[in-house]
């Protein structure tokens, strides 16, 4: 009979490594649990000899009290006074000197001589039972005769507390006389025991036993010793994990060695594990205390390489296993379904070619894969022939087949010598499929010149008509106003700005535009701006807020036409999109780049949607937003995207439902080089702000303070302190000599003879309205050129005279050759300003006339202007010098 043998199934070999982890798991699980019994057991045995040794401690020291007590106290108490020294550390504090100084005696409190005998007694005594200890002991003795505390110890006492102080020994006195004062007045208890203790400076843990002694006619005397533990206790039990309790139930006197065993229990009290050992003739329980975590870990820690070595046995086991179910246990169905499968990927993959494809197994003579182009092709060729040709011309020759060409290419198989394969490609088609694309590439090239040509056409010719139409609308309105010719003109104006965005997006497309950089200001920017978006702002009931933080005078390098059309389209986007709120513009720099400027227009409109989103990627891919004014332009997005680009920036747009549009510029505009430091306009001039809206204080002050003025709010103003002006942005808060601050006024007007109303957001209106009040204040003190003369010959203000105007005229000739109008006009009007401060109005006068030469760029107007200023400043100058 043949034995029998277990077959090597996927279903038998799971089994072994399934029964194999399960030994592995329980052989693991055992150790755990013998490694942790045999740990109880050595607590409990442990904890079983430190009850013995503290019960054997316990019972030695109830002796020695009733020695102190009996022999010692009462002896003392008949016996006639030594010759005995004592000395006063502390009023109430009494150092008993003696020869021997194993111990040292301290007494608390007002005593007799007999009281000091009775010490030097003691102490004698516990000389000689403590005289081969090392560690810390201590008794207290209350005496009832006298009330007096006597402390003998172990520690330096004299030492300690002189240099201590009150800090340590007057504290553990007091502590122990409010004890054995209690316990003194327990009638029914006779002895007690405090929980473990610690000497902090020590680190010594110690317990305290109290008896109490009644005496007829006197108050009890209690006899207290601390006696330490540390001896007791092995190394591996912390101190900190054990506490002595009080057990009332176990007061038996048992002391058999396996009675004590069993009086330790263990008990499992979430998160800790407890071991509780009872001493045998004392009311007192000792419970060691281990948190769980910690024993596990102790636990994982000692078995670290017998639970690594079961860990590794069960990763092989489970590789193992799934390496050989899935390669040498895979049932043959699924190595068929899976040969299936491939067989027609392949046949699928072969026939989807657009290739002839041919595998040729010549020792066979059979096909061993083909598609339709190879079959059509195979009965026309001798493949034998083909091979010897292939050889001569690296595998790649070319056949006619019914007047059609074909590259064949010819490859050897590796594996069989005999197995060739074909590959057949048609050249006539791919030659015809070239052309085509190339046709069509000439096609889609030649449309898109076509559609930039008929977009540039059409945008000039649309130009045109478009402008005369808004020149006859605008004449129109201002001779007949109306609403309809108003909103006639609006959606005029806004299909040119659409005509010229095409334009100007044509250009960008076809490499036509590139930037015109040159010197700018970017607040006279900004002004142009504002005045531009005033009517429509005003239109909608809309606030606008312009905070440039750059300096006034700041030139930046750039093509300001560019920048502005940027942010001309995009505010009128924002005006568009917001129904009510406000518009802000910020103008800043990053901190760590000054050559770039950073423009954030910010609105509280309705945000955009997804569709709108896109048109920053490609135009007018989604609806976009309108009002009951129009409607905003498709373009606008991208073409603002692409000239960011093009100055070398980029355009970031962020958009929250029902909160609003942030749409964050960054351009490349570095800072022209500053020029010496020159007065200020506004210098000397004290400016009260009492604003109430804080964006428009913070505005205005910065304007101030960057026009040399000095700015004081109505809290830091001090009592009598004069001010030059005073903005506000409450009408009621008008006085004489004030401006009132808005934001929907183009330029600035006179609401009486020393009040005007400006537009904050202007700078330049800001300026002429602050320079006409200083005009007007002038103009009062000292109205005849005469006293205006006087002014200017006053100490200090001629000097400053010489050394700024002469400077400025200077500036005026260079300016007008070079053709820089935007700095002339500031020249221009500063110099007015100059002028208008100290009164001088020939000379104001003449830069009034300047400015309005320079508005209408009449070069031979302006060179004469200059010559008279130039004239009448040398001829102040002769008068000052005479």
């Amino acid at each position: 009979m043949l034995p029998y043998k277990l077959p090597l199934t996927s279903g038998n070999a799971t089994r072994f490594f399934v029964m194999f982890i399960l030994v592995l798991l329980l052989s693991s699980g055992f150790m755990i649990q013998n490694t942790v019994n045999t740990w109880l057991r050595d607590k409990r045995y442990a904890m079983a000899d430190i009850t013995h040794a503290m019960q054997k401690r316990i019972d030695a020291y109830r002796f020695a009290t009733w020695q102190i007590y009996e022999n010692l106290a009462a002896n003392a108490a008949g016996s006639p006074p030594n010759n005995l020294q004592e000395t006063r550390l502390r009023p109430d504090v009494y150092y008993l000197e003696k020869p021997r100084r194993k111990t040292e005696a301290l007494i608390f409190g007002s005593h007799d001589s007999s009281t000091l005998d009775m010490t030097l007694r003691m102490s004698n005594y516990l000389d000689t039972l403590w005289g081969a200890e090392n560690n810390t002991w201590s008794m207290y003795f209350l005496n009832g005769q006298d009330n007096s505390l006597i402390l003998i110890s172990t520690l330096p006492l004299k030492d300690m507390a002189t240099r201590y102080k009150e800090s340590i020994i007057s504290n553990i006195v007091d502590a122990r006389r409010a004890e054995m004062l209690q316990q003194a007045n327990t009638l029914d208890e006779r002895e007690s025991f405090s929980p473990l203790r610690r000497f902090t400076w020590q680190n010594d843990h110690y317990f305290t036993i109290r008896t109490t002694f009644n005496q007829p006619g006197h108050l009890a005397t209690v006899v207290a010793f601390d006696l330490p533990i540390n001896d007791l206790l092995p190394l591996n039990m912390p101190l900190e994990n054990l506490q002595l309790k009080q057990d009332s139930s176990n007061v038996t006197g048992n002391t058999d060695a396996d009675d004590a065993n069993s009086s330790v229990k263990v008990a499992l009290t979430s998160p800790n594990v407890e071991i509780t050992a009872s001493l045998s003739s004392s009311p007192l329980q000792l419970v060691y205390r281990m948190p769980i975590s910690e024993l596990l870990v102790n636990t994982l820690k000692n078995l670290m390489w017998p639970l690594l070595a079961d860990f590794v046995l069960l990763l092989l086991s489970l590789g193992g296993l799934l390496m050989l179910r899935q390669q040498s246990l895979r049932p043959s169905e699924n190595q068929s379904a899976e040969l299936d499968s491939l067989r027609i990927l392949n046949e699928e993959i072969v026939s989807s070619l657009p290739v002839g494809l041919l595998v040729y197994d010549f020792a066979n003579n059979r096909t061993i894969i083909s598609n339709k182009i190879a079959e059509h092709l195979l009965p026309h060729l001798n493949l034998q022939k083909i091979i010897t040709m292939s050889d001569q011309h690296q595998g790649v020759l070319q056949a006619t087949v019914n007047n059609e060409v074909y590259e064949i290419r010819h490859a050897r198989s590796m594996l069989s010598p005999g197995t060739q394969l074909f590959m057949m490609r048609d050249q006539d088609r791919e030659l015809l499929v070239n052309k085509k694309l190339q046709k069509a590439q000439q096609i889609l090239d030649k449309n898109h010149q076509t559609r930039q040509q008929l977009l540039q056409n059409l945008g000039h010719a649309l130009n045109r008509p478009l402008n005369s139409v808004i020149s006859q609308l605008q004449t129109l309105s201002e001779t007949q106003p109306n609403d309809e010719l108003t909103d006639a003109l609006e959606d005029s104006l806004a299909l040119s700005r659409l005509v010229d965005d095409i334009i100007l997006l044509n250009r960008l497309e076809t490499h036509d535009w590139a930037p015109d950089a040159g010197a700018f200001n970017m607040q006279t920017l900004l002004d142009e701006l504002v005045m531009e978006a005033l009517p429509s702002m005003r239109r909608k009931g809309l606030h606008l807020l312009v905070n440039n933080r750059l300096n006034s005078d700041e030139n930046r390098f750039g093509d300001h036409r560019a920048l502005y059309k940027i942010l001309t389209t995009l505010l009128h986007y924002s005006i568009t999109n917001t129904t009510w709120g406000r518009i802000s513009i910020e103008v800043s720099h990053p901190a760590d780049r000054p050559d770039r400027l950073a423009i954030e227009i910010v609105d509280t409109g309705a945000g955009l949607t997804v569709d709108e989103m896109g048109n920053t990627d490609f135009p007018f891919l989604g609806e976009t937003s309108q009002d009951r004014f129009g409607q905003a332009s498709g373009l606008a997005f991208f073409l603002c995207k692409q000239l960011c680009k093009q100055l070398g920036g980029h355009l970031d747009i962020v958009a929250r439902p029902d909160i609003g549009t942030r749409c964050s510029i960054q351009i490349h505009a570095p800072q022209e080089h500053h020029q010496a430091q020159e007065e200020k306009l506004l210098e000397g001039l004290t400016a009260l702000i009492d604003i109430t809206v804080d964006d428009t204080r913070k505005i205005v002050v910065r304007q101030l303070e960057n026009w040399g003025a000095s700015c004081i709010t109505p809290d830091e103003r001090f009592s009598g302190q004069e001010h030059d002006v005073l903005l506000t942005d409450e009408p009621v808060k008008l006085a004489p000599w004030s401006l009132l601050l808005t934001d929907d006024e183009p330029g600035y007007s006179a609401l009486s003879r020393n009040q005007f109303k400006v537009n904050f957001n202007l700078s330049s209106a800001m300026q002429d309205a602050l320079l006409q009040l200083i005009e007007q204040q002038l103009a009062l003190d000292e109205p005849e050129e005469k006293q205006d003369t006087a002014q200017l010959f006053a100490p200090g203000y001629f000097q400053l005279f010489v050394d700024t105007v002469p400077d400025d005229v200077k500036r005026l000739y260079n300016e007008a050759t070079e053709r820089d109008w935007s700095s002339l006009a500031q020249t221009a009007h500063r110099l007015k300003g100059v002028f208008a401060m100290l009164n001088l109005i020939s000379g104001k006068q003449l830069c009034e006339t300047l400015e309005q030469h320079i508005t209408e760029c009449d070069d031979s107007n302006i060179k004469n202007t200059t010559s008279e200023i130039d004239h009448y400043v040398n001829e102040l100058l002769q008068q000052g010098n005479q």
